[in-house]
């Protein structure tokens, strides 16, 4: 067996992670954006084998992201511990494009780290990144970067930090100035700890791009001033084009029971021939450290790219139960692999109980919708996969859709559905959405008013996505010539997104709002290419 643990340790899309130690419990938090329910929690007891635990906010009640942009709702969840309870901090951004941010900052409690949590406490709005500093002395702390929209203002004008009463729950008394960042600027991410007197603050910096970085800044005293690490960077590849683990950056830190130190932080993989195109999105990463006798922090294996393998740490090996790559949708509640967009699972629009083995959506809005839409997806974590499914439906007009979806936004996917078309009955082909602009593969239409049920596969082999279709599941016919898989990703179009690329079930009703199509099963499987 290894002694290195492979990065990242979260693939797919799961970005600015919030590490923490509960015990002998470890426990990453990272954003979720407009895909709902918001935070996804992960758990280890080992940092080489993680699973999804839990998901924090569940209700409408928590949280309303219906009509928020693409890439905004909920940004940098930052996870703490104390007082014998789990604290979460989040940002749920409302308008990100123009020269103001719409900000609401919130904290949420929970006794388990698998809920239920309390309805949120709005902070305050100033900036993006809160974070929870508990103190020694039992003072609580909010931090975050603070976002200035003045003409001739840096916009990230630095970290500031202001007091929280737990008893009111509210933020009291001056706020604080801690820290302007360095000459690279982009400051946001704060994360404050302390050890041997000294008060350390990381922050990410240089934009979450390729000039992406983490920065290390301390002080004997909790208000400053802050010295910056006269090494800095901790970690970056910014200045290494060609590496395998580019945007690497937005850290937090965690102490092992063995006293050991890990940096957990966002990186992302290209695809091969370009330093560009991630469709996997801002993915998990871990770099065992060391504390050098000048009491700075040091990447294990030296300098300063993430390395691509990091010594385990002296703890036992923890493996959890593998799961099965197909989902027979065979319980009564869905799964904690998926996710919807902006609104909660209910039974208004999806149910797994009315036919027992089958999911079933009922058609609401369009793809282009920031409100009601009907899709059920998680995120691709693999440059070789193939996802399958089989579904009944039997539209009446062009207005009814339902199928297999490739999706980044509103305006980027590939779509494989069934629909009604007034002359032909029931069709079966492909539509998409580039950079906002909508095409269908007209060419390669079938008409399938024959058919019983639909088999609908996407085949994606790094670059190249191709979708096939099948009436039993045994004789595959492509619906399309191969398409870009590397439009699904945050970098296509200089749109600057956080999400990377979701896989999964959809319907919609342009109409009526009602129409129903059923899912027999969803297959996820991986494959190394040959």
């Amino acid at each position: 067996m290894s002694d290195m643990i492979t990065n990242p340790i979260l693939t797919g899309f799961n970005p600015d992670p919030s590490f923490i130690r509960v015990g002998e419990d470890y426990y990453i938090a990272t954003s979720t954006f407009e895909w709902f329910p918001g935070v996804t929690i992960h758990h280890s007891r080992d940092l080489v084998n993680w699973r999804v635990v839990s998901r924090v906010l569940t209700t409408s009640a928590q949280v309303n992201l219906r009509g928020n942009h693409a890439s905004g709702s909920i940004w940098a969840p930052a996870l703490s511990y104390a007082d014998g309870q789990f604290y979460l901090l989040f940002t749920d951004v409302k308008s990100r494009h123009r020269v103001y941010k719409d900000l609401h900052n919130y904290m949420t409690t929970s006794k388990s780290i698998e809920g239920p949590w309390s309805n949120p406490i709005r902070l305050n709005g100033s900036g993006f990144d809160p974070f929870l500093f508990h103190d020694e002395n039992g003072e609580k702390w909010v931090l975050n970067m603070r976002w200035d929209f003045r003409k001739l203002h840096h916009s990230f004008s630095g970290i500031i930090m202001q007091e929280y009463d737990p008893i009111e729950h509210t933020l009291v008394g001056p706020i604080h100035q801690i820290y302007s960042g360095t000459p690279i600027g982009v400051t946001e991410g704060p994360q404050l700890f302390k050890r041997n007197g000294w008060y350390y603050l990381i922050t990410a910096e240089g934009g979450t791009g390729l000039n992406h970085m983490i920065i290390m800044a301390r002080s004997r005293q909790l208000h400053g001033p802050y010295e910056i690490d006269p090494n800095f960077p901790l970690l970056t590849s910014a200045y290494e084009p060609t590496h395998s683990l580019q945007q690497a950056g937005h850290g937090s830190l965690v102490q092992t029971q063995k006293d050991e130190w890990y940096l957990a932080h966002l990186c992302t993989r290209p695809l091969q021939g370009t330093t560009l195109i991630s469709p996997l999105g801002r993915e998990t990463a871990i770099q065992k450290c060391v504390w050098g006798q000048d009491d700075w922090l040091y990447l294990a294996h030296g300098g300063k790219l993430p390395a691509l393998e990091t010594v385990k740490p002296d703890i036992p090996i923890h493996p959890f139960p593998e799961q099965p790559v197909k989902d027979h949708f065979d319980r009564d509640q869905i799964g904690l692999d998926y996710m919807s967009l902006r609104v909660p699972f209910d039974s208004s629009w999806i149910d797994l109980t009315e036919r027992p083995g089958f999911l079933r959506l009922r058609g609401r809005e369009s793809l282009a919708s920031a409100h009601d839409q009907s899709m059920i997806a998680r995120p691709i974590s693999h440059f070789c996969c193939t996802i399958e499914t089989c579904m009944e439906f039997k539209p009446n007009s062009f207005l009814e859709m339902a199928g297999l979806v490739c999706y980044y936004d509103d305006g980027d996917y590939y779509y494989l559905r069934v629909s009604g078309d007034e002359i032909r009955g029931i069709v079966l082909g492909v539509v998409m959405s580039r950079a906002g602009i909508y095409d269908e593969v007209f060419s390669m239409e079938l008409s399938v008013k024959a058919w019983e049920c639909y088999y609908l596969r996407a085949v994606i082999n790094e670059r190249e996505l191709v979708f096939y279709a099948s009436p039993d599941g045994k004789e595959w016919i492509a619906m399309c010539t191969p398409q870009d898989f590397g439009t699904l990703s945050d970098e296509y179009g200089g749109k600057l997104g956080f999400t990377g690329s979701f896989v999964g079930l959809c319907a919609q009703d342009l109409d009526q709002q009602h129409k129903e199509a059923w899912f027999d099963y969803f297959e996820y499987v991986p494959y190394v290419k040959s």
